[in-house]
């Protein structure tokens, strides 16, 4: 039985790791870096921070920690992605680098750097869905983020973008015990997101996935 305050692992390969952590300790988890084999089996949930997609894909080959981490997914590990992590637990990839894979889980193709550079970042208030009362939107900062082009039959959506050029891009999405924004909640100072998520883990209600892992493909 996972226990009242779980312990919840930051991937800390790359990225915005120490804002993830104070989330998730004001959401009520016990918080630990996670790089080795050892601090990843001794979790009850993970985060995939935000960073660069790419970089952590190699580092995560450098400290043998892609497969182990696949596995644990496969086998019902709850797990939240922001932005980078989006890109990280999708099964497609649009716009990847030739030799981009990822760990997989999520029946979602993402475009990556979808809205495009950093100096062309933004933010907006969304309804987000199991998480925001109404009038309570969250605040979403956009950096070089993804967006998701398709989600599978069994995939929840959970938050659109508003307005502007990316009205009705889906930004949040949930499946089982994996969770993904294209957003970056930790920087907010708003820890609803990691509460909602730290509530996933207590209830431990993800199924096991059972694919492989995804692929990227490039346009």
């Amino acid at each position: 039985m996972t226990p009242a305050r779980p312990t919840i692992g930051v991937l800390a390969l790359q990225g915005d790791v120490r804002e993830h952590l104070a989330a998730l300790e004001a959401g009520g988890a016990h918080a630990v870096t996670v790089r080795r084999l050892a601090e990843l089996a001794a979790v009850d949930g993970l985060v995939l921070p935000g960073g660069e997609s790419t970089t952590i894909d190699r580092l995560l080959r450098t400290f043998e920690l892609r497969e182990p981490l696949r596995e644990r997914i496969a086998g019902g590990l709850p797990v939240y992605g922001s932005c980078a992590g989006m890109i990280l637990l999708a099964d497609r990839v649009l716009d990847g680098a030739p030799d981009q894979e990822t760990l997989g889980g999520l029946d979602i193709t993402v475009r990556r750097n979808a809205f495009g550079r950093q100096v062309e970042s933004w933010e907006e208030d969304l309804p987000l869905e199991g998480v925001t009362a109404a009038g309570e939107d969250v605040r979403a900062v956009f950096i070089r983020a993804p967006w998701v082009e398709e989600a599978g039959p069994d995939v929840r959506v959970l938050a659109r973008v508003g307005s502007g050029p990316a009205a009705g891009r889906i930004v949040a999405v949930r499946h089982g015990g994996l969770l993904a924004t294209s957003f970056h909640p930790e920087i907010t100072g708003d820890d609803r997101v990691h509460r909602y998520f730290v509530e996933m883990v207590r209830s431990q209600d993800g199924p096991p996935v059972d694919r492989p892992g995804g692929t990227t493909s490039t346009e």
